[in-house]
């Protein structure tokens, strides 16, 4: 398991990385935000779990964590000397799955670390099917259903689906599509190919594309799937 670590504190971010390579983890060290945002925009794929210190020196862990959920679903903890509800609370909305305050013990961080990770390994199990409105997402077998009818998708506009799927609920700009099709596929996809790709979704999987229920456009922001 490899983890992205972000703490500026030397000396504990050594301790840290001593102490969680000797539990069996891989740790990759960044000492503050800009370098731990060069490792989420390069190597975002690598990671199975990000540790965040919350105050840097040029930056927050809240700015990280929603980097991070935007590129890639893995589970975040924050690290912070901060215990007040307020900021419970606030690391909880932004997407963090745990929150740690310090000092703690490094048994329990790593407790912590492998909880977390089950019950996403759990999560990412029981999402193997995902269902909107008549369309099922069959993630395992790569296929899509209308019904009972599967729906044929070229390469591309499985990948944008499943972006949808992956997010219902949520509305996601024309430029957060754009990016995560080119993270994913490596393929250039241009505004106006976008638009061409959505459309071609709506005629294959609503049952009047003229009047999307499932692909539905936010007017100003983009596009929504699901509620």
């Amino acid at each position: 398991m490899k983890i992205l670590l972000v703490e500026d504190d030397k000396t504990i971010a050594a301790g840290l990385e001593y102490s969680l390579q000797r539990e069996g983890f891989e740790t990759i060290l960044c000492e503050n935000s800009r370098f731990a945002r060069e490792a989420i925009n390069s190597r975002i794929s690598e990671f199975d779990l990000c540790l965040l210190d919350l105050s840097l020196p040029d930056g927050s862990g809240y700015d990280l964590c929603g980097l991070i959920k935007q590129r890639r679903d893995i589970p975040v903890i924050f690290l912070t000397a901060l215990d007040d509800e307020v900021n419970v609370v606030m690391g909880l909305d932004m997407g963090a799955d745990d929150y740690i305050t310090k000092p703690f013990r490094i048994r329990e961080l790593s407790s912590r670390i492998r909880s977390v990770l089950r019950r996403y390994q759990k999560q990412q199990q029981n999402s193997q099917i995902l269902e909107i409105e008549d369309v099922t997402v069959n993630i395992q077998e790569g296929k899509i259903y209308k019904g009972d009818r599967e729906v044929l998708l070229t390469a591309l506009e499985y990948r944008l689906f499943l972006i949808f799927a992956n997010h219902i609920g949520q509305v996601l700009t024309r430029a957060q599509l754009l990016e995560r099709i080119w993270d994913v596929a490596g393929d250039f996809v241009n505004d106006n190919t976008l638009t061409v790709y959505i459309k071609r979704l709506r005629e294959k999987l609503e049952d009047d594309p003229q009047t999307p229920v499932i692909i539905k456009t936010i007017r100003g922001l983009g596009y929504k799937v699901g509620e």
